[in-house]
């Protein structure tokens, strides 16, 4: 049996899935298949797996790869020092995790000096090994030994102690049933550091609480290992102490004339050697679970944002807002490209507020704006009103825009090498304007934790965090699908099988040779070769190119099988994909062969109806309440318009138009029973809110969707 059967098989069995599902995708992924790729234009080989299977095979491996690796060298480490036997070989072959593999290798890992080594050093081990027995040792004095510092018989028996508690906590079993004890029975609990309570007022909540640890949801947990490091709480996460030593007296501890010293020593074991030990695992494991948690919530907020409705290319003014400095203005067009840029002072009231009139009518009429775009922070409000009230053509959208992280674009090097000669107030103008054009291809230039939609996104493991939002930037801009001839290296990055440095090429070529005609010519670009096109091509559209299916969704490789329909047909290509009574004309079973399946086919019919669609919802206009500036506007009861703007496990928060957005708590988010948020809301969706709670003192608002506010949700 091959490496890669035996990890199909426990693949499978972890995931519920068909081992050869899992071996066709392991095959296929390291064949340098991407996960998009796969899940699109793979689907006989895997089952028609999506790509959150194909994802979660992938990690699965991983994962097995590491305890293959891990389990290598403790073998190749015993093999050196002389220690490796049959048995413990066995052993060792037989770990299914790293938890198990270490615990198998505690007893012979080299260790620093512990009381239990020096007490052995002092030659002790054997008065231990009579402890255990129950035997009744010869004299006591005769282990004494000034010249290695036992000089009573209290010394001895300590040092015996030390060494029979050593021994109980590198046992494997004990520790394995230890482990599952702290797993079912431990409770998290939070106690203030009384010094550092006046410095930790947002941890209220936490100064003295107490729950079970395996059923704290992750934001809890995050929150607790926040504090803690902050110095503000101290934590414990342990079972009941006394079920704890009852096990352990289960285990080792034998009537005889020593009971007393091995008792002592297993109390001994577990104060201050398995407690500490497990305790430290199982909050490891515990803030694992929070991060993956965490991980998840950012990534669905992430996906949401990314997939937003876009506006499509239209002409758009867009204002980066501000009090003292002004306003930013630029104008785009329906490309995104810079035309027009300015700056006003509409906030400033008298002549500057006219003269900011009398620019913007002008630039709206000089470029044919079709919407406006106005940045949602410092003072967005004041100039979103300060635009409405100019009478515009009422055919112009005007709306305000999430301007998170745009900041961070217009200071980073893409933004400098896009406009050298603009400065970062140019630039963010420009994001937020393109911001409304396509969501999807602006933010994929900014780090997503910059976008503010994470939960406790700076506690969380950084790594997997940046390979989670990694996968969920893949998916969103494969699913959309990439226009050849306009996008920017920074979204080209993120098609299946290209990357930064085919990104940049793909821009060289296009500048020193015009726009692609066909995808075929993708290979014409440096370093981009059979693969990598293999791999991209399905994914970038030309429109108005030289072959009508590379505005599609169709891979090339199917080209010929599309031409074939249509020629048994009849009709030329162009005409199967305008006939519908053509395309249904066509029996798929007749294609199917050893390479192409009815999922394909399926897909291939799909596209043609409508080639190049994006998923993406059609864009519609939102207007916030009139009259909100700030919370002292708001009343209690009342009830205004809301755009989610971030989900969490606990609720939702919600823009209603001011700088502070509101919370919805999960209980207030329906008239039923809301387990996850995620179910009932998504960051972008526009909603109703009533105004519950306004707590100017810690600066919240609590809102509610429920419309019977007397049901028990």
């Amino acid at each position: 049996m091959t490496e890669s059967t035996t990890y199909s098989q426990q693949i499978a069995g972890r995931l519920s899935l068909r081992e050869q599902q899992v071996s066709n995708t392991l095959g296929l992924l390291g064949d340098g298949g991407t996960v998009p790729f796969i899940a699109r234009y793979r689907k006989e080989l895997t089952g028609s797996l999506d790509e959150v299977a194909i994802a979660a095979i992938r990690e699965q491996h991983q994962k097995l790869v590491d305890v293959d690796k891990r389990r290598q060298t403790i073998l190749e480490t015993l093999t050196k020092i002389g220690l490796l036997d049959e048995t413990l070989k066995k052993q060792l072959g037989k770990a299914a995790s790293l938890t198990e593999l270490e615990d198998i290798y505690l007893p012979y890992r080299p260790k620093r000096k512990t009381r239990g080594l020096a007490a052995r050093e002092r030659g002790l081990e054997p008065l231990a090994e009579m402890l255990l027995r129950g035997t009744q040792p010869l004299q006591l004095h005769l282990f004494h030994n000034l010249d290695k510092g036992v000089a009573s018989d209290e010394d001895a028996l300590a040092g015996a102690r030390d060494i029979i508690a050593e021994n109980f906590s590198e046992n494997q079993p004990t520790r394995a049933e230890l482990r599952r004890l702290f797993h079912e029975q431990a409770t998290i609990e939070s106690k203030v550091v009384k010094k550092n309570m006046a410095q930790g007022e947002k941890y209220t909540d936490y100064f003295d609480w107490r729950e079970p640890a395996g059923k704290a949801p992750g934001h809890r947990l995050l929150a607790m290992f926040r504090g803690a490091q902050e110095k503000i709480l101290t934590l414990t996460i342990r079972p009941p102490e006394e079920n704890a030593l009852r096990l352990l007296k289960k285990r080792h501890l034998t009537a005889g004339p020593w009971q007393n010293e091995v008792a002592m020593a297993l109390d001994d074991c577990y104060q201050r050697l398995l407690a500490p030990t497990l305790e430290n695992e199982l909050a490891g494991n515990l803030k694992t679970r929070a991060d993956d948690e965490a991980i998840r919530v950012f990534a669905d907020n992430l996906r949401q944002l990314l997939l937003a409705p876009p506006l499509g290319q239209k002409r758009v003014l867009a204002l980066d807002p501000g009090y003292r400095t002004g306003a930013k203005v630029v104008c785009l067009d329906g490309q995104g490209k810079l035309l027009d840029t300015t700056t006003i002072f509409p906030t400033h009231g008298g002549s500057k507020l006219v003269e900011a009139g009398e620019i913007i009518r002008e630039l709206v009429e000089k470029h044919r704006i079709e919407a406006i775009s106005v940045g949602n922070g410092t003072a967005g409000r004041e100039t979103e009103e300060f635009i409405r009230a100019l009478g515009l053509d009422r055919q112009i959208i005007i709306t305000l825009v999430n301007e998170d992280g745009a900041s961070i674009y217009s200071a980073s090097e893409n933004a400098r090498t896009e406009f050298p000669d603009q400065d970062i107030t140019v630039r963010g103008a420009i994001s937020i304007g393109r911001r409304l054009q396509d969501p999807l291809a602006e933010l994929v230039k900014i780090d997503p934790k910059s976008i503010g939609v994470g939960q406790y996104q700076h506690d969380v493991n950084q790594g997997e965090l940046k390979k989670g939002l990694q996968d969920v930037v893949e998916s969103c801009v494969n699913s959309v699908g990439v226009e050849l001839n306009t996008a920017s290296s920074d979204l080209l990055t993120y098609v299946s099988g290209l990357g930064p440095t085919l990104a940049d090429n793909i821009i060289a070529y296009r500048n020193s040779n015009g726009p692609f005609a066909n995808r075929r010519e993708l290979l014409k670009v440096a370093r981009l070769g059979p693969k990598a096109f293999e791999q991209c091509a399905g994914f970038l559209r030309i429109h108005s190119g030289s072959n009508i299916l590379d505005a599609s969704a169709v891979h090339p490789e199917r080209y010929s099988l599309v031409k074939n329909m249509a020629a048994d047909a009849g009709v030329k290509v162009e005409e199967l994909l305008q006939s519908e009574a053509v395309r249904q004309s066509i029996d798929l079973k007749r294609y199917i062969d050893d390479s192409v399946g009815l999922p394909t086919l399926i897909d291939i019919m799909a596209e043609l109806a409508k080639p190049g669609r994006d998923p993406r919802q059609s864009f519609e206009q939102f207007r916030f309440a009139e009259g909100l500036r700030s919370m002292d506007d708001l009343h209690e009861g009342m009830r205004l318009p809301a755009i989610i703007t971030n989900v969490t496990k606990f609720g939702a928060f919600a823009d209603i138009g001011i700088k502070q957005n509101g919370l919805i708590h999960v209980s207030q988010l329906a008239d039923r029973f809301v387990k996850d948020p995620g179910e009932v809301v998504k960051v972008g969706q526009k909603v109703e809110v009533r105004v519950m709670e306004i707590d100017q003192k810690r600066n919240r608002i609590a809102l509610s969707m429920r419309k019977n506010l007397d049901c028990k949700a």
